[in-house]
């Protein structure tokens, strides 16, 4: 797969911020963001999935133990 390039608009505050980090944890500019950016949808995507099962539960709060699950599921 190719990589392609974006462009981001900081001052220079936000520069050195970025560019001190990126030293301090041994990686580049460019996989610092990639990486923050990565992280940042999997956490909304693990929110929203968070937010589905509660409400779920809030409809149905039935439990099973370990065992009743199995039995349940023919295991």
């Amino acid at each position: 797969m190719g990589s392609n390039t974006i462009s981001l608009r900081l001052n220079n505050d936000e520069i050195k911020l970025f560019k001190d980090y990126a030293n301090l944890k041994g990686i580049n500019l460019s996989e610092m963001v990639r990486q923050a950016v990565l992280e940042k949808i999997e956490d909304e995507i693990d929110l929203n999935a968070y937010i589905k099962a509660k409400k779920e539960f809030d409809n149905d709060p039935t439990t099973y133990s370990m065992e009743e699950a199995k039995t349940l599921l023919g295991l």
